[in-house]
């Protein structure tokens, strides 16, 4: 196929080296090998033969592909270039100076944020470069001053991506204005300084903003709320301090967070009928936004998390249907939850923790689409009645450190995605529901610091904790395309003859990203759990309530469980054997109950421990073999076991003491049943209280006082005439002995 001009082999499973024939393919203009798995260093391919070649595609394969660009040298028709996501690799410097005969339109070089960064300077060639239009070197820790002179070289650049490198100094713009850019998006570098007050003269028509996580300071310029066609504007992580944007013309997403913005948020950015994403989060606003309808029904994610906003809960109108996401946490808001929640039926997340909101959950209150809800740490009351009750997509419920009364509901059984469930530090009561049971996905259980009582349920030893990264982290997203190849392509490459073009299509994937932060506690600490570790995280805490009865043996069928705690509570019998199953157990806590027997010997086949306590139990008998972890025990593990014995405790097991050990409580309750130095303690207390009572009663009664005296007086007299008869009696008996018995010598 010697005349064949586009080959697309894009979107398979092809895999190994590009065949050496491919380079008699000397008319090729078009070859787009895209999304497969070919293999091999692209300097030793047959591309390097197809001078002919005006669009080349490799995006998402394993090439090794030298950031030179030194195999394309004499590709002189060469316009579009695309490696995304393949083995970037550096060349000697020798290659530096090299000037290609080729101008690109579009080149993209960017790496996945989960490959391995290059950290190298920008590649050279592109100082020979004046056409471009399209330049992404994204997740490629490129070091160096910002390229200033890219902006200025190439006055037709309409989408600018270098994001995720590592960028220094100022942001340069060219002087003369460029009404073709686009995209800007120079976000997660280390630039600093102020944004250039000019930026709206220089690029009149941006579409998309982006420049966040930097090291930007002073105030956002006032024009580009003015910019008609700018619709994405995001400068979260930065040290700015100042917004005075006076309209937000188009703008459907503003990312403000993580700044150092302070006073009341401007009326522009409450008021915007444009704005879809609203990420006002980690700043300083403070006042009352109850009077303003945010959330009106255009708004979709809405952001003022850990600001210092007071009053009511902003009141949500009544079309306001499409709202996905909502983050009020960390403020002062206060009063009761609206019934308007109720009409949010789209709504997938929902954080209003630690605030100061009180009342109940309305009963209506249950969108069938939310997947994470955090109350946490308010003051929020009452029976959860039919709260969450058709919320079957939920996997996330967070209601910690409230007021919450009566039991677990039933229907908690229903929510068939639910993974995390803490209820920790509330009033609930009753039995805990067997329903839970029923949730496959759950992984992390937590109704410590309740009124729970009643057995343990045994079929919680069926749980498996399944690995998800559904509570990891929320998304909410959609996809907007901003840059169009269609006009560069057919002025390079003619009309439109396969589908290569779309697959370079850029767009912006506007999403709610929140990084889920679980909050539990284990190995003796309060910890907060978040991005892969919480994938992994799994455990069950039922401290410090009233169960009772045995631990069932089942629960050592809990083989990938990472967290057990069932202290403070009032469970009796042994500790079961088969918690030997237990293999990948970091932390268990049994303490503060009233377990007796042994613990079994074959707890030290789990190598996994790092926090175990049986403290304060009726355990006995001999102390686990010191090896493994459990070598690495103190004694604060096994105390206030009295017949415990063992290192690494002070008790010597002699035969004697092992022996008493074994004798069953009753029949050594008589030996011990008296505490000696409480007898001492309370016998001393008591006689005190006696002789002061009775010296108070003499010292007021003339009449006891007189008596008690005449009594001491009687005592005294019986006790001399006692003793005188005594010492006669003594003194006869003892003269009878020296004389023989009949007084004579």
């Amino acid at each position: 196929m010697k005349n064949l001009k586009q080959l697309d082999f894009s979107g398979n499973n092809f895999g190994g080296s590009l065949p050496d024939c491919l380079g008699n393919l000397s008319s090729l203009q078009l070859l787009d090998v895209s999304q497969n798995q070919f293999s091999g260093n692209i300097a030793s391919s047959p591309l390097t033969n197809l001078i002919s070649l005006e669009f080349l595609s490799l995006s998402n394969n394993l090439f090794e592909v030298p950031t030179s660009m030194k195999p394309f040298m004499n590709h002189s028709s060469l316009k579009i270039f695309s490696s995304e996501n393949n083995r970037l690799v550096t060349e000697p410097g020798v290659f530096d100076n090299l000037i290609p005969k080729f101008q690109l339109v579009f080149f993209h070089l960017s790496n996945s944020p989960t490959t391995e960064a290059l950290n190298v300077e920008i590649p050279n060639f592109l100082y020979y470069q004046y056409d471009l239009r399209f330049l992404d070197l994204s997740h490629n820790n490129i070091t160096g001053m910002f390229p200033s002179w890219l902006l200025k070289n190439n006055t037709r650049l309409e989408s600018l991506y270098l994001n995720e490198n590592s960028f220094v100094g100022t942001l340069q713009l060219q002087d003369h204005p460029n009404p073709n850019m686009d995209e800007l998006y120079i976000s997660n570098n280390n630039m600093n300084g102020q944004i250039p007050k000019d930026i709206c003269l220089i690029f009149p028509n941006l579409n998309s903003l982006r420049m966040a996580k930097n090291g930007f300071t002073s105030s956002v310029p006032s024009c580009l709320g003015n910019i008609s066609s700018l619709l994405i504007l995001d400068l979260s992580n930065n040290q700015l301090s100042t917004v005075k944007l006076e309209q937000l013309a188009t703008i459907w997403l503003l990312k403000l967070s993580n700044n150092n913005f302070g006073g009341q948020i401007p009326t522009s950015v409450l008021n915007s009928s444009t704005s879809r994403f609203l990420y006002l989060g980690d700043n300083n606003f403070w006042g009352q936004i109850s009077d303003f309808p945010l959330f009106g029904w255009k708004m979709w994610i809405v952001d003022l998390s850990n600001n210092q906003f007071s009053g009511m809960l902003p009141r949500l109108v009544v079309n306001s249907t499409m709202l996905k996401a909502i983050d009020l946490s960390k403020n002062h808001f206060q009063g009761s939850i609206p019934r308007d929640f109720c009409k949010l039926d789209q709504l997938k997340y929902l954080d209003l923790s630690e605030n100061n909101l009180f009342g109940n959950i309305p009963s209506c209150f249950s969108p069938p689409s939310l997947i994470h809800v955090h109350l946490s740490k308010n003051r929020l009351s009452g029976p959860l009645t039919y709260g969450f009750y058709n919320s079957s997509s939920l996997g996330t419920m967070d209601l910690q450190g409230n007021s919450f009364t009566g039991s677990i509901p039933n229907w908690i059984g229903n929510l068939s995605s639910l993974s995390v469930l803490l209820l920790r530090a509330n009033h609930f009561d009753g039995e805990l529901p067997v329903q839970l049971c029923l949730l496959e996905q759950l992984s992390m259980l937590d109704v410590s610091q309740n009124q729970l009582s009643g057995p343990l349920p045994s079929c919680l030893g069926n749980l498996t904790f399944k690995e998800s990264s559904q509570k990891e982290v929320a998304v909410i997203g959609y996809s907007v395309p901003f840059w169009s190849l269609e006009k560069a392509y057919y002025e390079t490459m003619g009309p439109i003859l396969v589908d290569s073009m779309y697959n370079l299509g850029k767009g912006f994937w506007l999403n709610f990203t929140k990084e889920e932060v679980i909050e539990f506690t284990t190995k003796n600490m309060y910890y907060g759990y978040k991005g892969k570790v919480l994938s992994y995280m799994s455990g069950i805490d039922l401290s410090n309530n009233n169960f009772v009865g045995a631990i069932p043996p089942e629960f050592g069928n809990l083989s990938k469980i990472l967290s057990l705690n069932l202290s403070h509570n009032n469970l009796i019998g042994s500790i079961p054997a088969t918690f030997s199953n237990l293999k990948q157990i970091e932390s268990l806590d049994l303490s503060y109950n009233n377990l007796n027997g042994v613990i079994p010997p074959q707890l030290t086949e789990i190598t996994t421990l790092e926090v175990f306590s049986v403290a304060y139990n009726n355990l006995s008998g001999k102390t686990p073999e010191r090896k493994f972890q459990f070598g690495t025990f103190d004694e604060s593990c096994y105390e206030g076991n009295p017949f415990l014995c063992g290192p690494p405790l002070r008790n010597n097991c002699s035969e004697e003491a092992m022996l008493s050990q074994l004798v069953p409580n009753d029949e050594q309750g008589d030996d011990d049943f008296i505490d000696m130095e409480f007898f001492y303690i309370s016998f001393g207390a008591c006689y005190t209280v006696v002789v002061i009572t009775i010296g108070a009663v003499l010292y007021i009664n003339p009449y006891w006082r007189h008596r008690w005296l005449y009594f001491i007086e009687d005592c005294m007299d019986t006790c001399y005439y006692f003793v005188v008869a005594s010492f006669r009696k003594f003194s006869n008996f003892r003269r009878r002995i020296c004389y023989g018995g009949d007084g004579r010598s």
